[in-house]
């Protein structure tokens, strides 16, 4: 009997080193030691987040840079936020945003935000002032005038030639007789301007502080002692009766002067990449649409930076200056031009020999390299009186 006692034994004991050997491969395969990718067992939860907090404004190349970056950087996952600046910031220093890095449309906002977040000194600075992860551009826009061709040249003959001003505007807009009272035809009735709130969106903002410094000759040095002058706050309220309607978003200006026409607007404060992405589309609807520069601007320069607050770990700092690199990469700035954006980066050509580039492509439709000068932003307690004036005594009274 022990002959087959011991057969039994070798039997049981081989059909268990299959088995053994069996579990032993399938768990190696759940576990990801041969995932397709080839990362090592755990890799996924190696993986880190983080949130990147930005104008909608640049949406359509934010959504395409990081579709790339997450192909070459499988080690980090970006969660894109888009959401109106002055939105964001007044989000931020609610606590209800807690972003890893945080791009506005411009530097006023920016600085707004960290003169706010200033008056608590217990959470220190938001954002770093010198390094990688300080505020720094990532494309730059100027603001511009979209005027229909027609109303632009009264406009401009109002102006003794010397382009569209915020001035000839509001001489246009503080009267009773409308486009009249500046050479216009009488069937284009009252001055339909457009610009957002300036409150909730960062180029009605822009387009504030534009009329300021033009009211008062100035290219820098607001002060906060200037917006309390009554004769500047009623010039201002007469510029702001021509805006029917306080949108929240700048876009919406646009595709409204495509869609109806003068009807709608006969100028309206935009981006220039804005312009950019829908000027073509109102030739020979409603007659000429174009862009006019004026005499000062001002650049969205998107400025991005890693917040320093204490939601922030060290792993993601690292990974979001990995973003940030990538996004101020040569391949990706050249990538912005196709959305209408100049590069930050000052070695990337805005001409180039590309048919679809939009600064050579759109030059008929006054789309130019060249921009006028460019004002001084002012310091954060300037915009944020700036944007309570406004509150008080142009929104107050409508």
């Amino acid at each position: 009997m022990k002959p087959k006692v011991l057969i039994i034994i070798g039997f049981l004991a081989a059909v268990g080193g299959v088995f053994y050997l069996t579990s032993q491969r399938g768990g190696g395969t759940q576990g990801g030691a041969a995932s397709p990718s080839g990362s090592e067992p755990g890799a996924r939860g190696d993986v880190t987040e983080i949130s990147f907090l930005y104008s909608t404004e640049k949406k359509d190349w934010v959504e395409s840079a990081a579709a790339s970056f997450q192909r070459e950087h499988p080690d980090i996952k970006v969660n894109l936020v888009g959401k109106g600046s002055l939105d964001a910031a007044q989000a931020i220093l609610d606590g209800r945003e807690k972003p890893t890095v945080w791009s506005p449309a411009d530097s006023a906002v920016l600085r707004m935000l960290a003169s706010d977040w200033a008056t608590e000194p217990a959470r220190g600075p938001l954002f770093a002032t010198d390094g990688e992860g300080a505020p720094q551009p990532l494309v730059i826009t100027p603001l511009v005038f979209v005027v229909w061709q027609d109303r632009a040249e009264v406009l401009q003959k109002a102006n003794e030639g010397k382009g569209v001003s915020w001035k000839a505007i509001h001489k246009a807009v503080a009267s009773d007789q409308g486009w009249p009272a500046i050479g216009g035809k009488q069937d284009w009735g009252f001055v339909k301007l457009g610009h957002t709130d300036p409150t909730r969106s960062n180029s009605g903002l822009q387009a504030l502080l534009l009329a300021t410094m033009e009211y008062y000759n100035k290219r820098s040095g607001l002060t906060v002692g200037d917006l309390l002058d009554p004769k500047y706050q009623e010039w201002m309220k007469e510029l702001e009766k021509g805006v029917s309607r306080f949108e929240t978003s700048t876009g919406t200006f646009m595709t409204d002067m495509v869609r109806f026409g003068p009807s709608k607007y006969d100028i309206a404060v935009v981006y220039e990449n804005l312009a950019i992405s829908q000027i073509a589309n109102a030739q020979g609807r409603w007659g000429d649409l174009k862009v006019y520069y004026p005499a000062l601007t001002l650049w969205s320069d998107h400025p991005a930076a890693v917040l320093q607050g204490d939601w922030v770990t060290p792993k993601q700092k690292a990974a979001a200056l990995e973003w940030l690199r990538y996004l101020r990469s040569r391949p990706v700035q050249e990538r912005a031009l196709a959305f209408g954006f100049r590069p930050a980066d000052p070695a990337v050509p805005l001409k180039t020999q590309d048919v679809n580039n939009p600064f050579t492509r759109l030059a008929s439709h006054g789309i130019q390299v060249d921009v006028p000068p460019v004002a001084e932003v002012p310091e954060g307690p300037v915009v944020r009186n700036l944007l309570t004036m406004w509150s008080r005594v142009v929104a107050a009274s409508r």
